[in-house]
């Protein structure tokens, strides 16, 4: 996953997550990439319009967003 992470990172590419929060509850999230670190990334979540903090642990699946859908965002 971190492979991933940081090739869409190199990129710039926008992408769209299925992500499992603390709380246990699933969620999908548009971000963009800011940082990747060992364990986490950091991105701009364009769904609470904020930096998060992300667990790689916690992706449960990423795809790319299509640069149409991104600038409907």
């Amino acid at each position: 996953m971190r492979e991933s992470l940081e090739k869409y990172f190199s990129r710039g590419q926008n992408i769209e997550l299925i992500y499992l929060s603390k709380l246990n509850e699933i969620s999908s999230r548009r971000v963009k990439i800011l940082k990747v670190q060992d364990n986490s990334f950091q991105a701009y979540c364009f769904n609470r319009k904020a930096k998060r903090t992300f667990l790689i642990t916690n992706v449960l699946a990423i795809a790319p967003v299509s640069l149409k859908e991104s600038k409907v965002i």
